[in-house]
């Protein structure tokens, strides 16, 4: 028997709905559960065929766990070891080599110190910063964001540079990006599962949380082919499951903004019943369909193009 397995925190729509869904299916061999640890001992496998991973980004516990039951074969998605090394700064510039749109983008250190540094730990960085190359870069209005993480946690908006400095003073050991503001005329939040199932949504960030999936936008044909084309190119080189990348549509041009979702928010009463329908039987059918292929006490794992390429010593792009 493979068990399909989720592993969640206080999320409780899509976990119940994907584990429903499955069984519901009663395809041979196959059972769907939520996961259960007693004990993790090094080496010894979980019991699991495949892992939906909801949860591992907040606990470093489930992140371990994640890390030796894919060693010792199960399929996470998504792949624990990439998702540890992944973060929104790298996706940016992996973003420009690729062929894809995305703001103006730079990173900074931290406004304070990370612990047990000093001064004397930041010897290679120049001070201060070149302010002013880097405002001419990146202009005014620009956002500034976590350089890791999801959500819209410690995002500001910036109009200026007093407001620039004002803010990041309020951000401690954050490293940050500051990215050049897009202009949209259209947006769009789109699920990528299995690197082949792709799910445009109209999506409206500046209305309030609870009514963002409440848009008009249409896309013609050519439009979405060509946004559907840049999240599944994303989604290639990263190797993610499971993912959301937003795009944003100004003077017909689709940016990519935020791709680095490997958790992303399936809440029925956010995303709306008809997206959430989608997502949870594409992630059954895509879970079931790696539970059939899974090989015991193999590599299971999805490992994007980036990876792939530098391990063969292939061209990256």
């Amino acid at each position: 028997m493979k068990k399909i397995g989720v592993l969640h925190g206080k999320e409780r729509s899509f976990p119940e709905a994907f584990v429903e869904r499955i069984n519901s299916k009663k395809v041979e061999g196959i059972i769907a559960e939520p996961v259960k640890i007693d004990k993790v001992m090094q080496g010894e496998p979980s019991g699991y065929a495949v892992i939906f991973d909801r949860i591992s980004q907040d606990v470093p516990f489930y992140r371990a766990y994640l890390k030796n039951a894919a060693l010792c074969g199960t399929m996470v998605i998504n792949n624990p070891f990439w998702w540890s090394a992944d973060e929104k700064f790298f996706n940016n510039c992996l973003a420009t080599k690729i062929g894809v749109p995305v703001p103006k983008t730079v990173i900074l250190p931290s406004r304070e110190l990370p612990p047990d540094t000093s001064a004397e730990s930041f010897a290679n960085l120049e001070y201060p910063l070149d302010w002013d190359g880097i405002f001419k870069y990146i202009g005014f209005p620009a956002y500034m964001k976590p350089f890791a993480g999801g959500g819209w946690k410690s995002v500001y908006q910036l109009n200026s540079k007093d407001e620039f400095f004002e803010k990041h003073a309020e951000t401690e050991q954050l490293v940050m990006m500051l990215q050049e503001e897009i202009k949209f005329e259209e947006y769009y939040r789109c699920y990528c599962i299995g690197g082949k199932h792709v799910r445009i949504m109209p999506y409206e960030p500046r209305n309030p949380h609870h009514l963002r999936y409440v848009a008009d936008f249409k896309p013609s044909p050519e439009r979405y082919k060509q946004m559907e084309d840049i999240v599944l190119r994303i989604c290639k080189y990263l190797g993610y499951d499971f993912n959301t990348v937003e795009l944003a549509v100004r003077d017909g041009v689709p940016y990519a903004i935020d791709f680095c979702n490997p958790a992303p928010d399936a809440e029925v009463t956010s995303v709306g019943q008809e997206n959430f329908d989608w997502v949870v039987e594409t992630a059954a059918n895509y879970a079931i369909e790696l539970a059939q292929n899974h090989v015991d006490n193999a590599d299971n794992l999805t490992w994007g193009e980036y990876i792939k390429r530098s391990a063969n010593k292939q061209k990256l792009f």
